[in-house]
């Protein structure tokens, strides 16, 4: 739906709750955002900040704004600097077999 005309770069804001790992999330929540949108995420209890590279999102031109407390769950924000390469979203399922990036994990 990312690349259909109609909806490319239409929304001021997309949400995504439990839609996927952040990779996937991001690559095919960016292609709907104008500049200035918002990508907003619902996070795990707990989750890292490290879930969100910075590298990783420069590829979409996606700037982490940090997370918002809603109750004891947080909203991750990720914010559209410019719209997303005509390249993303990649083919069905290849964000998820090759994502652009990978969570860090902590020791």
């Amino acid at each position: 739906a990312g690349r259909t005309p109609q909806l490319r770069q239409r929304f001021d804001v997309v949400t995504a709750r439990s839609f996927g790992p952040p990779a996937v999330t991001a690559e095919c929540g960016a292609p709907f955002l104008g500049p200035g949108g918002v990508l907003l995420v619902a996070e795990p209890p707990g989750a890292p900040d490290t879930r969100w590279p910075r590298h990783g999102l420069e590829l979409l031109h996606l700037v982490d704004d940090g997370v918002v407390r809603v109750r004891a769950a947080g909203v991750r924000r990720l914010r559209a600097e410019k719209p997303v390469d005509e390249a993303f979203p990649r083919e069905v399922g290849v964000p998820a077999k090759r994502p652009l990036f990978h969570v860090e994990q902590r020791a």
